[in-house]
């Protein structure tokens, strides 16, 4: 009989147990979100600096690891600044004046610390200047003015059409040539008028361009040099 009392007794510890460990688990599962489900955060979760209007965003990796992003507000005027690594915990980074003659898109990187951004009011291109990244910089450069697409051939050459997208499919084009070996101070070398086609060998990273007075070549020596020893050590291996 007493053995039977004691059988009975551990079944309802044990039972208890269990609704416990439920409860238990009911209430993780409340308090954590599970693994397969998003989390939406709106701006009242976020710093107060996320709470302004913007205009146009960036991501940004840095050298030492980590992710900020740039929101232009104020039509251009500045950047706030956010450090979004950890994306459960967003810091305000805070923000940089940059006082632009409008608001602007960021167009794309021209390296580690250069980013090209374009003016929505026609007023051409500029160079943001990222290298420090709480108080980057615009730099106006001249020579950038171009509305149309633009192509980047390797880290050195911007090769862009001065005209909007639309024209180039009904008249030639024209082309501008810029050396952005130097991000900061992008460099127009040439604009090549009136090109008929435009094609490109990428194993050596040439582009030919068919203008009314002839044929242009645009070169990419480290390119070339990079073929010739693909070249060489195809020919020596046996």
């Amino acid at each position: 009989m007493n053995n039977k009392k004691r059988i009975i007794g551990i079944a309802q510890l044990t039972l208890t147990a269990v609704v416990a460990l439920g409860f238990t688990g009911h209430a993780q599962a409340r308090n954590h979100h599970s693994p397969d489900k998003i989390v939406v955060v709106g701006p009242a979760d976020l710093p107060e600096l996320a709470r302004v209007t913007g205009q146009a965003m960036m991501l940004h990796d840095t050298m030492d690891g980590r992710t900020i992003l740039y929101i232009e507000q104020n039509h251009g005027a500045r950047l706030a600044i956010f450090d979004v690594t950890d994306p459960a915990h967003v810091k305000a980074e805070g923000s940089a004046q940059v006082d632009a003659p409008a608001s602007f898109d960021f167009v794309s990187s021209l390296g580690g610390d250069a980013v090209l951004v374009r003016f929505r009011n026609g007023q051409g291109e500029a160079v943001l200047n990222l290298r420090k990244v709480k108080t980057p910089t615009l730099n106006m450069t001249q020579g950038l003015n171009f509305q149309g697409s633009m192509e980047f051939w390797g880290d050195n050459v911007l090769i862009a059409d001065k005209q909007p997208s639309l024209q180039s499919y009904i008249s030639n084009t024209d082309y501008r040539v810029v050396d952005i070996s130097d991000p900061l101070r992008p460099n127009s070398v040439t604009d090549i008028k009136q090109v008929l086609e435009k094609i490109t060998n990428y194993d050596t990273g040439t582009t030919f361009l068919l203008a009314p007075d002839g044929l242009y070549l645009i070169r990419r020596p480290p390119v070339e040099e990079e073929f010739r020893s693909r070249e060489q050590q195809m020919r020596h291996t046996p």
